[in-house]
């Protein structure tokens, strides 16, 4: 797992090959994403970092939970975007994260997640997991 700490210089933990500072740190120090896309590499990589006060706060109040759990022993190895589908407010994003957890096999977590924009500012609704 990236930590919070890891250096700004530091290649982005969402798949995009720019420094950590020109890509999702700028969405984690307050910038809005400019799209549903941006804002799910944004919130892979705060998965990636532990930075859950980033993914509550973009995170539809609706389906938000009070919590953000991190397992210490799970590794985020990369993210591979499959489909992105604007349509005015609401946009779906469907993609493959991958992770390890301790000394296992890695595994994928295929999810389709639906976001709204609100006042110019994207959040996270909810996901689903296809077969």
């Amino acid at each position: 797992m990236v930590k919070a700490g890891a250096p700004a210089d530091a290649t982005c933990a969402c798949g995009s090959a720019r420094a950590y500072a020109q890509c999702c740190g700028a969405l984690h120090a307050g910038a809005a994403a400019a799209d549903a896309e941006a804002l799910m590499r944004s919130r892979y990589s705060a998965y990636a970092r532990g930075l859950e006060p980033y993914l509550l706060d973009t995170w539809d109040a609706a389906t938000r939970p009070a919590r953000v759990a991190f397992d210490p022993a799970t590794r985020w190895l990369g993210l591979k975007v499959l489909r992105h589908v604007a349509n005015g407010d609401a946009a779906v994003v469907e993609f493959v994260a991958k992770f390890k957890i301790g000394g296992g096999s890695a595994q994928g977590l295929h999810e389709r997640s639906r976001f709204r924009r609100e006042a110019g500012r994207w959040f996270y609704v909810d996901g689903e997991f296809p077969d």
